[in-house]
């Protein structure tokens, strides 16, 4: 936009310099005769063209100082879109990240917990079973032996009786 800003500074004096030159040039003429009569005198031909080039290449210049302006301005709102959508989307980043995180935490947590709870839960069920061990052993001993003591206890009970009838008749 500068380039295009001093080329119209350029032009535009450049054209006011010629319009001046040839506005002078056509007042001589009309007060003066030349000395020695040539050809008809003519204006410059070619002044014309070189005037409207120069006007048409500083509307080139505004033209293109114009779309540079709007390309620029679109070229800002497509950045401003970009960083806010950018912003945005880091927020929702950073919030998932932080509910993961705390997701990630709670579950540690419990998994400690639950490691605990098993660890608890094996012993128990480590004590149960030597307890049923010791009570199973017990058991058996009651009843591999069961026929033997109920015996001895019959033996034992006449035995009672026997001296409770000794003693009785004693009497």
């Amino acid at each position: 936009m500068a380039d295009q800003r001093a080329t119209q500074t350029i032009l535009t004096k450049a054209l006011g310099k010629l319009k001046e030159f040839y506005k002078k040039a056509f007042l001589q003429k009309s007060k003066q005769e030349p000395p020695v009569k040539f050809n008809s005198y003519k204006t410059n031909a070619g002044a014309s063209p070189v005037i409207g080039m120069i006007e048409q290449i500083i509307e080139d210049s505004k033209a293109l100082e114009s779309e540079a302006v709007a390309g620029e301005t679109e070229a800002q709102q497509s950045y401003e879109t970009f960083v806010k959508d950018s912003n945005d989307l880091i927020a929702d980043l950073n919030a998932s990240v932080s509910e993961k995180t705390k997701q990630r935490s709670t579950a540690k947590t419990n998994s400690e917990t639950a490691k605990s709870d098993l660890e608890s839960t094996n012993g128990e069920l480590d004590a149960l079973a030597k307890y049923e061990a010791d009570l199973h052993s017990d058991c058996d001993f009651v009843l591999k032996n069961f026929e033997i003591r109920q015996k001895a206890r019959m033996d034992e009970m006449e035995a009672i009786q026997q001296a409770k009838a000794i003693l009785s008749g004693m009497k």
